[in-house]
């Protein structure tokens, strides 16, 4: 199973795709998908198609994205939450079920501390994840959502295992 994992961001969206075997997570590819300056419309379009085209080009079994915290700049918060709308959106238009999941979570479930700082998550990506290079925090962030959310469905699966013994 491939899992896509998406950072939202307005300027820069992180997205990371993991291959699921078993119990084994391996890196497929990861990168993040930059607006260019301009109106909030014009740039939400080019986060939709950018996430399109990474949809298209590498065809996860689903999807997981990070929820959106309340910081103190409103404005700022509301303009990420509308970059979250199309990060949730386009994986639900390729009929891909998503995931979401809260800052902290992701952090415990890829570090074992739920208040990590971005140095330790990062490195956690790279031991999870042999021999993979990201160009950015954002695509890593990515990568430990995609992680968090495949350890999820894991333990899903191993629940509906244990029931049906």
């Amino acid at each position: 199973m491939k899992v896509l994992g998406i950072d939202p961001g307005l300027r820069n969206m992180g997205w990371g795709v993991i291959l699921v075997e078993g119990s084994r997570l391996r890196h497929v590819a990861n990168g993040v998908i930059q607006t260019t300056e301009g109106d909030l419309a014009a740039r939400l379009s080019q986060l939709y198609r950018g996430l399109c085209a990474v949809i298209a080009a590498h065809s996860p079994d689903a999807a997981a994205v990070e929820q959106t915290f309340v910081n103190k700049d409103a404005v700022g918060t509301l303009k990420l939450g509308q970059a979250r709308g199309i990060a949730l959106l386009a994986p639900a238009e390729a009929g891909l079920t998503v995931g979401e999941y809260a800052p902290n979570a992701v952090k415990k479930t890829v570090v074992g501390v739920g208040h990590a700082g971005k140095e330790q998550v990062q490195h956690m990506v790279k031991v999870q994840l042999p021999g993979v290079t990201f160009d950015s925090a954002d695509a890593a962030d990515a990568l430990a959502i995609a992680i968090c959310h495949a350890r999820h469905l894991q333990g899903r699966a191993l629940r509906v295992v244990e029931r049906s013994a």
